[in-house]
């Protein structure tokens, strides 16, 4: 319906290993923008090194530094930050237009369900063929029989909206063969209702002490999980510097989605960005400059939103995930939990990261499911994940925490 300008997204990737591609991004501009381009990087597992970004609130100039792998898929990179950027009809005063784009609808929620033999490691192989084939998981059911069997139950969206043809559904069993081979016993995919993945209102299976633990709102100065330290974020609201902007400061400890987490938490308070820098400091923190406004145009002045935002943003950057484990009877289970956009979108690659955690420690998984939970005001998303103890766990619970807040941090 509108027309994107070829120069929309350039991409300069670099020639030297370990120097930062250049990403530039220039379109008409849209509250939450910066949020769908960082969530669309953070899939590609792009490391932001440092950012740029100027808007007038009609057309914004965004320019990426990031430093990629060689697996990393550029062309259907841009392509994807493509479909983020809104038509330039955005910016038109032709109302047919306008009206055509801000229309959407929900994508359509299928069900793969396959059957194999079980394996250490099968679920993150599976979990990574989906990744690659862009298909989203929002939800998991999977449970091991007696006789060394896995039924898998993945509710997902296509991002290429082409899962309903007969060429997608065979692409994709193609894909899960060649990894699972002959331990794949049956594979069947199927159009359900959108009413599969809504959202519950409480988790009762979650106990006690993981609700009032790890949703508790207080964020101390450093929190302490085994060797892994997290340090509370040094953020600073300025309105004298700028006559029209509020300036953000903010210094924090760096880890895997940082930005991501910054946009999307000013994207959920409706805040504009007119002009933001972040820069790296010997890997470890982040330095961020955001001069932002509200809405409707005007500083934020008001201490209690002031205190509101800084609050939201200090806990989203110091816990920007929720990762416990805990005994369940005589066995093992680790819970995850990550808070849900207002759009509905929910963190990329959570899943991922903690199955690729749990085959690095040749733990076996029993069980995993994926839900979404109202947790007091706000979505969670939640994994569950049963582990088989055997003959007792190889590693310590402790180490099991540790070694998944590392990955999903992307800690050394």
């Amino acid at each position: 319906m509108g027309i994107l300008y070829d120069d929309a997204v350039i991409i300069r990737q670099s020639e030297i290993e370990g120097e930062p591609s250049i990403i530039t991004v220039n379109c008409t501009d849209k509250t939450g923008l910066g949020c769908d381009l960082c969530r669309i990087i953070l899939f590609f597992e792009l490391t932001v090194v440092r950012i740029d970004v100027s808007t007038d609130g009609k057309w914004c100039y965004l320019v990426f530094w990031v430093i990629g792998k060689p697996s990393t898929r550029w062309g259907l990179l841009k392509k994807r930050l493509l479909d983020a950027c809104p038509s330039c009809f955005l910016a038109s005063d032709i109302p047919y237009y306008r009206d055509q784009l801000q229309q959407s609808r929900p994508p359509d929620v299928f069900l793969l369900k396959f059957c194999c033999h079980d394996r250490r490691g099968l679920l993150h192989d599976v979990t990574k063929v989906l990744c690659e084939l862009e298909l989203t998981i929002k939800r998991v059911k999977v449970s091991t029989t007696p006789d060394e069997k896995v039924m898998d139950l993945f509710f997902i969206t296509d991002t290429r909206e082409l899962l309903h043809t007969k060429k997608r559904q065979e692409d994709t069993y193609d894909h899960l063969k060649a990894v699972l081979g002959d331990a794949i016993i049956s594979c069947d995919i199927e159009m359900v209702g959108t009413e599969t993945t809504a959202c519950p209102q409480a988790p009762s299976f979650l106990p006690d002490e993981f609700t009032e633990e790890m949703f508790n709102v207080d964020t101390p100065d450093e929190c302490q999980i085994g060797s892994v330290a997290f340090r509370t974020p040094s953020i600073m609201m300025d309105n004298l510097l700028s006559p029209a902007h509020t300036l953000v400061q903010i210094v924090c400890q760096d880890h895997k989605g940082l930005l991501y987490d910054i946009m999307r938490t000013l994207k959920d308070y409706n805040i504009q960005i007119s002009y933001g820098r972040l820069t790296r400091i010997e890997n470890t923190e982040s330095e961020l400059e955001l001069f932002i406004m509200q809405a409707d145009g005007n500083k934020i002045v008001d201490s209690s939103k002031q205190n509101a935002l800084c609050s939201r943003l200090r806990m989203e950057l110091s816990r920007p995930l929720r990762v416990a484990v805990i005994s369940r009877g005589p066995d093992t289970e680790l819970l995850v939990a990550n808070p849900v956009e207002l759009s509905g979108k929910g963190r990329p690659l959570v899943f991922h990261d903690i199955t690729l955690a749990l085959k690095m420690l040749n733990s076996v998984i029993f069980s995993a499911e994926i839900g979404r939970y109202m947790i007091g005001d706000r979505e969670w998303e939640v994994y569950r994940v049963l582990l088989d103890e055997g003959n007792g766990l190889s590693v310590s619970r402790e180490e099991i925490e540790q070694a998944v807040w590392k990955m999903l941090m992307s800690w050394e």
